[in-house]
């Protein structure tokens, strides 16, 4: 595994990696669309499980 996989996002780091807004990706990690963890009060995102995220929308799988 490299650095790449072990990389932990912050909510604004995911929304500027998929070229959304912050509020959207927001919406999406607090519905559960995109995989996500609490530290303390904020939200992250596994890089591995961000890129798991977008094989699965390429492949066809609805947000």
């Amino acid at each position: 595994m490299n650095n790449t996989e072990d990389e932990i996002m912050t909510v604004n780091d995911v929304a500027q990696y998929l070229k959304i807004s912050v509020i959207t990706t927001y919406r999406l990690v607090q519905e559960g669309r995109i995989p996500a963890f609490k530290v303390g009060r904020s939200w992250r995102v596994k890089r591995l499980d961000l890129d798991d995220f977008i094989e699965k929308q390429k492949q066809g799988e609805r947000l």
